[in-house]
């Protein structure tokens, strides 16, 4: 005959006993996404003479709150928040280095453009600050933003050749995290190209060098 303390503790091991046996929910699945050249329009220029300058293309800083490779969105000005499913593979700035590199090596301008840190010696140095890549959704449709401060360093002379702000936003197709990683690369995109031109113009004549 079970006795009054045995089932007691039978009762007592039911909930633990169900725990073990009963499946656990999955967690739902991280998506990772990644920032590529694929959305570049601009053809790869003719084959450089091996003359030129050579371009030192420093690590990118970020501005606070974009140093991680966690999605940030916008839903209204100045509040960040981040998808909970939805990553970088990288750091936005870690992702663009050698993108800027690539972008740059497109251009017949430069002898090479190699990414820091280099024992090369080298005639200028690019470099970036303030990066942020986010998509807004306080306007519709939502839009990824890229924008960041660059600077281009002679460094036989050791002076500034210019600085400036660019920036590239292009409308989403969907409102979700998917819809802002290809806008986000096709802003990258346009972003780049506007960064190639203006070194090119900065070292070739000096001209549309300044703040903007």
């Amino acid at each position: 005959m079970i006795s009054r303390m045995t089932v007691i503790l039978l009762l007592g091991l039911c909930p633990l006993i169900q725990a073990c046996v009963m499946p656990r929910p999955e967690a739902p699945p991280i998506h990772t996404y990644q920032l590529t050249l694929e959305a570049w329009s601009g053809e790869q220029s003719a084959v450089r003479s091996g003359t030129g300058p050579v371009l030192l293309v420093a690590q990118p800083q970020a501005d606070p709150g974009f140093d991680t490779p966690r999605m940030a969105f916008l839903r209204r000005r100045y509040e960040l928040e981040y998808y909970a499913l939805s990553q970088w593979a990288d750091t936005p700035a870690r992702m663009l280095m050698p993108l800027l590199v690539e972008a740059l090596n497109r251009e017949t301008r430069w002898r090479a453009v190699v990414a820091m840190p280099a024992s090369i010696k080298a005639d200028y140095r690019l470099e970036t600050y303030s990066l942020v890549l986010q998509q807004e959704f306080h306007r519709q449709p939502s839009r990824a933003r890229v924008a960041a401060r660059m600077q281009l360093v002679d460094l036989n002379n050791q002076r500034i050749v210019g600085t400036r702000t660019f920036e590239a936003v292009e409308d989403a197709a969907t409102d979700d995290a998917y819809g802002g990683v290809v806008a986000a690369n096709h802003a990258v995109a346009r972003w780049l190209e506007q960064i190639r031109a203006w070194t090119v113009a900065c070292t070739t004549n000096g001209r549309d060098c300044g703040p903007s």
